[in-house]
C-alpha cells in the first residue's frame, strides 16, 4: 500500500519555505456540463438505467380516401441502457508527517483528491462522447490516419458540422449544469456547443468569422472557459479535449460539436460524489500504534450518447 510519509514529503527549510503551494495545474473539466442528469435513486434495487426514444413518424402524404380508413402508422422505439460503476481513490497519511509538516495536509490533499474526482469523471465522459459521436474528418481526409499536418480545424469544418446537426434535426443547447453547484442548470442563449484543445483555439483565432469571448455585444451569459464562437457554434476550451495518435501527424485532435440531448449522465442519488475521511485510530488491530489515516473520494457513474446524430467529433491536425 502506497503511503506518504515525512520521507516522501522532506523537511522544510523554515527560511525558504513559502506556505502558500504552488497552484496545481489542472484542466477544466467540462465535458459533463451539456449532460441530461438522470440518477437514479438509492437503494432503488437496480444500478442500470434505460433512456427511451421514440422516433419521429415520416410524413403521411397520401391523401384519404372518402369512407376509407387508412392502415395508420405504429410508433418506433429506441432503448438505450446504461450502468452505473464505482469510481474512486485514497491517499494514505502518516502520524508523524501530520505532526511535523507547515501544511494543512487533510485540506491540501482533500482539494487534490477533488481535482483528481474531477479528472476522472470528466475523462470518463469525454471517452464515451468521442466514441458514440458521428465522425467527421477535416479537409480530404477520410480516416484518422489521413489527416495530416494541413488539416486543421477552420470554419468550413465548423459549418460542416452545423450543416450535419441540422440536417439531423438536432436542436442548439439552451442549458447547462451549473459548474458551481455540478447539478442544477442554468439556462443559456441556444447555441451548438465546440469542446476544443487550446492548440485548437490558437488555430481558430485566425478563422474569418472567428468572434472571440472579449468582442461579445453581449457578455451576460458567458459560460465559463468559453473562448468565442464561430459559425453557430460557442466554444468551450479544456486541455482535456479528446487527442488520439495519429499516423501522418504524431496527435490527433478531436473537436466535439454537439446540440441538446445528445447525452446524459446518470448517479446514484447521493453517491455522486463523496470525501471519506478516516482518521487516526479507525483501522483498528490493522493500525496498532495510530500511525496512518487516509482521506479518499468515491463516485458513482456513468455517460451515455443519446442519440449519435446529435453529436459529431471532428478530427484534425492544429498548427505545430
Amino acid at each position: 500500500m502506497p503511503f506518504t510519509s515525512r520521507s516522501t514529503i522532506a523537511a522544510e527549510v523554515n527560511n525558504f519555505y513559502d506556505r502558500t503551494l504552488l497552484i496545481r495545474a489542472v484542466p477544466n473539466f467540462v465535458h459533463n456540463r451539456f449532460a441530461q442528469v438522470r440518477d437514479i435513486p438509492r437503494m432503488g434495487g437496480t444500478n442500470v438505467i434505460k433512456f427511451r426514444r421514440y422516433g419521429s413518424l415520416t410524413a403521411n402524404t397520401t391523401p384519404l380516401v372518402d369512407g376509407v380508413t387508412p392502415d395508420g402508422t405504429s410508433l418506433s422505439i429506441t432503448d438505450v441502457t446504461a450502468t452505473v460503476l464505482q469510481y474512486g481513490d485514497y491517499v494514505t497519511l502518516t502520524d508523524k508527517l501530520q505532526m511535523e509538516t507547515y501544511d494543512p495536509i487533510l485540506t491540501e490533499t482533500a482539494e487534490i483528491l477533488g481535482e483528481q474526482a474531477g479528472d476522472v469523471l470528466d475523462q470518463l465522459c469525454r471517452a464515451v462522447l468521442a466514441a458514440g459521436a458521428s465522425n467527421q474528418y477535416a479537409s480530404t481526409a477520410t480516416s484518422t490516419a489521413t489527416i495530416s499536418s494541413g488539416m486543421k480545424f477552420t470554419r468550413d469544418e465548423a459549418k460542416e458540422a452545423v450543416r450535419t446537426l441540422k440536417n439531423n434535426n438536432a436542436k442548439p443547447v439552451t442549458s447547462m449544469i451549473n459548474p458551481g453547484t455540478g447539478y442544477n442548470t442554468v439556462p443559456m442563449n441556444a447555441a451548438f456547443i465546440g469542446i476544443v484543445h487550446p492548440f485548437t483555439t490558437y488555430d481558430l483565432d485566425n478563422a474569418t468569422g472567428w468572434i472571440p469571448v472579449e468582442k461579445y455585444a453581449n457578455k451576460s451569459d458567458v459560460m465559463p472557459d468559453e473562448v468565442g464562437s464561430l459559425a453557430g457554434v460557442r466554444f468551450i476550451e479544456t486541455s482535456n479535449a479528446y487527442t488520439v495518435a495519429g499516423t501522418l501527424v504524431t496527435t490527433v485532435y478531436g473537436t466535439l460539436i454537439f446540440g441538446k440531448n445528445a447525452y446524459a449522465q446518470t448517479r446514484i442519488s447521493g453517491e455522486s460524489l463523496k470525501n471519506i475521511v478516516k482518521p487516526l485510530g479507525m483501522a483498528g488491530s490493522a493500525d496498532p500504534l495510530d500511525q496512518r489515516s487516509t482521506s479518499g473520494w468515491k463516485a458513482s457513474y456513468v455517460a451515455k450518447v443519446l442519440n449519435a446524430n446529435f453529436i459529431i467529433l471532428v478530427e484534425h491536425a492544429v498548427s505545430a
